[in-house]
């Protein structure tokens, strides 16, 4: 046999491994027969398709992405997504590498998370042409709404009728089901009736009435999954964000979250999109809390990258009051990602701030204390149903410079340097950073795009006239002139440190609960990096000493260029500073 041959073999054999973990109790009395082949040949995968390398990592210092809607940003007479790209070209140009474009297909509801159509792209927002052009310049991160999808879709519409494509592809439930343990991210009822051609049916809604449940029990289901990505990676899409998978297998009588069966689903696409294409990356968005998170990394065999969840509300929190105690008992407890994989660090997205993700390492009186700041500075709360009927804070939904506007004693005049500390907290820590356009840009909080949506989270998902933003990004004097100069001039410096490698070895220092600290060492070990933030509202001095700095090396402030020495004793700090002190053994 040749070489070529027992390599297909071997990947028609892990596949087959995948699909009996999968389907091992069969529950619909599926057909699994030749679905192993099937799928291969879908992803178009044939005897020649090469291993792909174990334990790369797919990203490096450089990395960095805006995440967005393609219609953030406006231009009267010109499809959004040509704005996008343009917008990308002339205003972010060598400072980031890619762009998340959130769902950008025909939809009904949730700002485009209830697809109607997969295969295509929202006339309204462009074309394939358009996602290729910024394919071809930028990492492109696309949704894997697979989870669910618009009740209004062909393929509901089919189930319905009980035709193809459609029949068995949604899942349905009894009421008479033992769902107590269910784990709901809302308030809605969980079931909803319809009526079908054989009579009512119950399908299962873990978000929205409009958005009902997929069921992968059904291989056909699965088929459409794959040969969805396959026309994504030929789109030129090489990041799939796995939309809500935590939910995706369901069994009533258990909390039908994180399931093993949803875990297997994820390592066969790993397996499948690496084989494709090697710098393929997958990352799964799983707001929930922190652990079980950290299982979607597997061995290094299911995603490639997870959501950095509890960051935004633990780092919020420090800002608010002052104290990073909880961050940094986080932090230490995170362990280094092995090569192949990474976190993905944010701060703000088009959600809110998650609060599941802090269960555990927030009590319920202090994550009370940072909802009453938020109210407080105009954000609103989203709740989820518990079992017992009762509901539970989710969400804050509020603008991050609307959040840190000010401490739990209130609004202040230091906002945009807490809101700076907050990003170059995010962007010195171990992992891929992604910034949110909004952040980016300094957006406040839009209250006319809730009244008139009726959504919480609207509040954070403004759209620009682009001539009235790049009038404001040309006047120094504008807030948000001087909040995105100072972001790009952050991801500038990034980009030139080996110790800022999303995969670089990451030390927390005990400098004080007024005091983020931590140390990042380039994998040569030629550069080292102390990353310290003062995240009070009052200045203080460090003594250097604390830090143990080299004393063979000068070290230098790679934000504002002052340099220091071993000899010298304090390290003076202004409220919310961030000084990244670099050895000079590999500079900018």
């Amino acid at each position: 046999m040749s070489d070529s041959s027992e390599q297909t073999g071997l990947l028609l054999e892990r596949v087959r491994l995948h699909i009996r973990q999968i389907y091992h109790d069969n529950p619909l009395g599926a057909d699994l027969e030749g679905l192993p082949e099937a799928l291969l040949d879908l992803m178009r995968l044939d005897q020649s398709a090469p291993e792909p390398p174990r334990h790369t990592s797919h990203w490096d210092q450089s990395d960095a992405l805006v995440i967005t809607y393609a219609d953030s940003l406006r231009v009267e007479d010109e499809k959004p997504l040509v704005t996008l790209k343009h917008f990308l070209d002339q205003w972010t140009d060598g400072v980031v590498s890619g762009v998340h474009i959130l769902p950008f297909y025909p939809w009904t509801s949730d700002d485009g998370f209830s697809v109607l159509d997969y295969s295509s792209v929202n006339e309204a927002l462009g074309d394939w042409g358009d996602i290729r052009a910024i394919a071809d310049r930028y990492d492109l991160m696309a949704d894997l709404v697979i989870n669910h999808c618009s009740i209004r879709s062909i393929w509901f519409e089919n189930f319905l009728a009980d035709r193809e494509p459609g029949r068995g592809y949604f899942f349905t439930a009894s009421p008479l089901d033992d769902l107590s343990a269910v784990v709901r991210p809302r308030t809605t009822p969980l079931l909803q009736e319809v009526t079908a051609a054989d009579g009512p049916r119950h399908v299962w809604c873990t978000f929205s009435h409009d958005q009902v449940d997929l069921d992968f029990r059904n291989p056909e289901v699965l088929k459409q999954f794959v040969s969805i990505i396959r026309q994504y990676l030929d789109a030129g899409i090489r990041i799939f964000r796995l939309d809500a998978v935590a939910f995706l297998w369901k069994i009533p009588g258990t909390t039908c979250l994180n399931l093993e069966e949803t875990h297997e689903v994820v390592r066969l696409l790993r397996t499948l999109v690496e084989h494709a294409r090697a710098d393929t990356v997958l990352i799964t968005e799983t707001n929930i809390p922190h652990r079980e998170n950290l299982s979607y990394f597997g061995n290094a065999n299911e995603a490639h990258c997870v959501y950095n969840f509890s960051l935004p509300p633990l780092l919020v929190y420090a800002l608010l009051t002052g104290d990073c105690s909880y961050l940094k008992q986080w932090m230490m407890s995170m362990p280094p990602a092995q090569n192949g994989t990474a976190y993905f660090n944010f701060i703000a997205s088009h959600d809110g701030i998650g609060l599941r993700p802090a269960e555990g390492l927030l009590s319920d009186a202090e994550l009370e204390r940072m909802i009453a700041a938020m109210e407080g500075f105009g954000g609103h709360v989203s709740y989820r149903a518990l079992e017992c009927g009762q509901r539970k804070p989710y969400e804050i939904n509020i603008s991050l410079i609307d959040a840190l506007q000010g401490t739990i004693e209130g609004s202040d005049h230091w906002g945009v340097e807490r809101f700076i500390c907050a990003h170059a907290i995010m962007l010195a820590l171990e992992g891929i950073p992604g910034i949110y356009i909004h952040s980016l840009l300094g957006t406040r909080n839009d209250y006319e795009r809730v009244e008139n949506s009726g959504h919480y989270r609207a509040i954070n998902r403004h759209q620009w006239d682009m001539q009235t933003l790049s009038a404001m990004l040309e006047d120094a004097g504008s807030s948000h002139a001087r909040i995105f100069s100072r972001l790009k001039s952050l991801l500038a410096i990034r980009r030139g440190q080996a110790a800022f490698h999303p995969n670089a070895v990451q030390y927390t220092l005990h400098l004080g609960a007024g005091i983020v600290g931590f140390r990042r060492e380039s994998m040569d070990q030629q550069q080292y990096i102390f990353c310290i933030s003062n995240i009070t509202d009052r200045p203080c001095r460090l003594a250097l000493s604390d830090i143990n700095l080299d004393n063979v090396c000068d070290w230098q402030d790679l934000i504002n260029g002052v340099q220091y020495s071993a000899q010298d004793e304090e390290l003076p700090l202004q409220p919310y500073q961030t000084v990244w002190l670099s050895n000079t053994a590999n500079p900018q």
